[in-house]
């Protein structure tokens, strides 16, 4: 099956390069092409994929999946995550998802980074926290909203029958 897409420049004629053939693309072009080529993120919450949501006004609907490894974030278009708003800087900020732990960094950006009303220079992050760069806000979710941890109410059924199973024995035995 082919793809219909083209890539930016081939609308415009490409522009070529080398004995090979190789196209020449900008940045602007690369980052075009990128986003309309990737998948969109299903945006679901849960610990293998978390996200970031905006609370803010105007980007209410906005999750960003976060990936492993480090993502910049900022109002340039070479960030991971482009946040175009006027109170963040350029090159703002750091998210780092290393094997589920999470911490953000600020990278000298000029009106801060906060986690929970607090500036940070690095703070570890986690499911609730919100994260507000600059103006903008995010909450990170590791979850949907509404739904528990399975693992906490695993545990408290093991120990009720656990328990349940102890007062049998010492019944029988007695």
């Amino acid at each position: 099956m082919e793809n219909s897409r083209q890539p930016p420049s081939a609308k415009s004629g490409p522009r070529l390069a080398g004995s090979q053939g190789t196209q020449l693309f900008s940045r602007s072009e690369l980052s075009q092409w990128a986003a309309e080529a990737s998948p969109a993120p299903h945006g679901h919450a849960s610990e293998r994929e978390p996200v970031l949501q905006s609370t803010s006004a105007g980007l209410e609907d906005r999750r960003i999946s976060l990936r492993p490894g480090r993502q910049t974030i900022g109002r340039r278009d070479d960030n991971d995550i482009v946040v175009n708003e006027p109170s963040v800087s350029s090159a703002h900020a750091w998210i780092i998802n290393q094997q589920g732990h999470y911490v953000v960094m600020n990278t000298l950006s000029t009106n801060g980074t906060f986690v929970n009303d607090r500036r940070v220079h690095e703070a570890t992050i986690k499911h609730g926290d919100r994260i507000r760069f600059g103006q903008v806000e995010f909450v990170l979710l590791t979850r949907e909203p509404g739904t528990q941890k399975r693992a906490g109410r695993v545990v408290l059924a093991s120990l009720l029958a656990l328990a349940g199973l102890a007062a049998l024995l010492w019944w029988w035995l007695s």
